[in-house]
């Protein structure tokens, strides 16, 4: 048996474990610190919304677009709320299509416990880039996934274009 050492996944398993679980939401906690966004994966932030990379990412290039205020589900979003949200998952789109040259794409929102949500009151729209290939007997067989860039290497690339956002696209702050 061949072994795939991923440490960064340590991380994650100990914080499944409910006693070392926070009370506070993940993404109000990364949200409220606008002083480091790179430490936080955090791409791009306007008034409503804002597009942080997830950093147990089901494929590289693997983003997630969060409102801002911390809402439950869809159903409870103001019309600014949702139009910022498709307008950025649109923009994230162009901007992941340029950079990486993925073959196609999965977008979801997952809402509840039940729904599969991993953050389970506030509300995110997760975009994850695919390849033709990127799926083989390792999830399947093996149960690993393999990602093959750093977040540090793919947020670089990523944050620049994400930079000229307000610039080019006319997106209000």
């Amino acid at each position: 048996m061949d072994i795939i050492w991923a440490p960064w996944r340590m991380k994650y398993i100990k914080s499944n474990n409910e006693k070392n679980r926070k009370k506070e939401c993940v993404f109000c906690e990364k949200l409220s610190n606008k002083k480091d966004d790179k430490k936080n994966y955090i791409l791009f932030r306007n008034k409503f919304v804002c597009v942080i990379m997830n950093i147990y990412p089901y494929n590289n290039g693997h983003l997630m677009v969060v409102v801002n205020r911390h809402v439950r589900d869809f159903t409870g979003l103001t019309q600014e709320e949702i139009y910022q949200l498709g307008n950025m998952i649109k923009l994230s789109l162009k901007i992941i299509k340029k950079v990486m040259k993925p073959n196609g794409f999965n977008i979801g929102i997952n809402i509840g416990y039940a729904g599969g949500a991993g953050v389970v009151n506030h509300l995110h729209v997760h975009i994850v880039p695919r390849w033709i290939g990127d799926s083989n007997f390792m999830p399947v067989i093996g149960k690993t996934k393999v990602i093959c860039e750093l977040l540090d290497d793919t947020y670089s690339k990523l944050r620049k274009e994400f930079l000229n956002i307000n610039i080019n696209n006319g997106v209000s702050d």
